[in-house]
């Protein structure tokens, strides 16, 4: 497995990790011992990079990567993020920053993954009504302690990031980015400057660059792609005729079009590590093999022609996709 860095000099990581989110919720239902098998391929194959976070299955998914890597632990590199604060609904939720909240919420999860140390800690969405120095300040607080090797943040904008690293230096910063989802893009420029990774989530759009999922309706009612924007409508529509485009183009290469999705991603620069998820082990081996995969120019040139920045139809997320920004 090739290795990029988090943070200008920071430790190594695989350059394609691994999101554990949908192994508790949101993409249907789950196979506990599956999800375990997977994690474990994951570290037989070199995919060290595990990415998870205390609202995912409201603990759930903490503790199932805490079993996983158990009698492992000196094989993984663990990132989990912090700030979303899930009632008994997932509508019913809220955004905390403050440094309070900070100390509890690590302790937790640390207690969750059966660890004595997170190699890299988000802050998952900035809470407005706190300062981020205020935040971030709270978050080195556990990088003195020796709780928390590096720090990250999620979905903020480049004043914020900014500030942030003004206070603490900030290692990555995680956003949704791929071929339909342009927008790091603006702020590449800033996290190359600063020396952040851009850790890229959803890089294979929530499956929908993968070019095999069934039609929206046909999706169980647990997962929350059967009404999502993208996949929907007159949106879905349009995004499938996309997608055929990226098929063809996958052909011609030799691979199948979510490993050309993530090759693309890889070709942006060695400060961009995608971390696609999955539940299932003939995706994560997929998913692994396109960091094996180099686009020539001529390559991207034509998925650059098929698939242009802003291409794309229906908003990234049905709600929140503004919240802490």
């Amino acid at each position: 497995m090739n290795k990029r860095h988090i943070g200008r000099g920071g430790p190594e990581v695989s350059a394609i990790g691994l999101g554990c989110m949908g192994m508790s919720e949101f993409y249907g239902t789950a196979d506990e011992s599956e999800s375990i098998a997977v994690l474990h391929r994951a570290l037989d194959l070199g995919v060290n990079f595990l990415d998870t976070a205390d609202m995912y299955g409201s603990g759930h998914n903490e503790e199932l990567v805490g079993r996983a890597i158990s009698g492992r632990r000196d094989e993984v590199f663990l990132a989990t993020k912090f700030g979303i604060v899930r009632g008994e609904t997932l509508a019913d939720r809220r955004i905390d920053g403050s440094p309070e909240y900070v100390r509890r919420a690590a302790d937790a999860s640390l207690r969750r993954l059966g660890t004595d140390h997170i190699d890299l800690y988000y802050l998952h969405r900035r809470d407005t009504g706190v300062p981020i120095e205020e935040t971030v300040g709270a978050m080195a607080e556990l990088v003195e302690a020796g709780k928390v090797g590096r720090l990250g943040l999620s979905e903020v904008n480049a004043e914020t990031l900014r500030r942030a690293h003004a206070t603490h230096p900030i290692s990555a910063l995680q956003n949704e980015y791929s071929l339909f989802t342009r927008d790091p893009e603006a702020i590449l420029p800033v996290t190359r400057e600063l020396g952040v990774t851009l850790v890229a989530y959803s890089p294979i759009s929530r499956g929908l660059l993968g070019g095999t999922l069934e039609p929206a309706e046909k999706l169980s009612d647990d997962d929350f792609r059967k009404h999502h924007p993208r996949f929907t409508g007159e949106a879905g529509a349009a995004n499938e005729a996309l997608v055929a485009r990226i098929r063809d183009i996958a052909a011609e290469v030799g691979c199948t079009p979510a490993q050309l999705s993530l090759a693309w991603l890889l070709s942006r620069g060695e400060d961009v590590v995608p971390i696609p998820g999955t539940k299932r082990l003939r995706y994560l081996e997929e998913n692994a093999a396109a960091a094996d995969i180099t686009l020539t120019p001529a390559q991207l040139d034509a998925l650059e022609a098929a698939v242009p920045a802003g291409a794309v139809r229906g908003e990234r997320y049905a709600d929140m996709s503004s919240i802490g920004k």
